[in-house]
């Protein structure tokens, strides 16, 4: 691990549970779920009122660019039971998801996924709950 990521304690707790109950219920590949649990263990674990404003969080809706393509994506990094890819909602779960999360404005990120790497850059945050005082999602 280069370096830390920014995550809630909220954010972390939930995250464990979801992770222990997938690894418990979900068959086949688990490689996601360790991928997610290594990002957690090296997190900068930080109160709500604590996090910067320009980190991924979960419930943020944040702007990226495709460092290959030059594409544009905007999405909201939410929970297993609320993703939608119909509505720009992608799973924490989902690569792209894992690979997000408390990362900063400004960030590469590459990460694997089933087709190779992808390389992402973090252009804005649109919306991150904790700077917007909401800090019960």
């Amino acid at each position: 691990m280069s370096r830390k990521i920014y995550i809630t304690e909220a954010d972390l707790g939930k995250l464990e549970k979801l992770i222990n109950a997938a690894k418990e219920f979900s068959t086949g590949k688990k490689e996601y779920l360790e991928k997610l649990e290594l990002e957690l263990a090296w997190a900068n674990v930080v109160l709500p009122t604590a996090v910067p404003d320009n980190v991924i969080t979960m419930n943020s809706k944040v702007l990226l660019r495709d460092l290959d393509y030059g594409d544009e994506m905007t999405y909201t990094l939410v929970y297993p039971d609320d993703a939608d890819l119909a509505q720009d909602k992608i799973s924490v779960l989902a690569p792209i998801g894992t690979a997000i999360l408390g990362y900063r404005a400004g960030d590469d990120v590459e990460w694997e996924v089933p087709n190779g790497i992808v390389r992402l850059r973090v252009e804005k945050i649109l919306y991150q709950p904790e700077a917007a005082g909401n800090f019960d999602l």
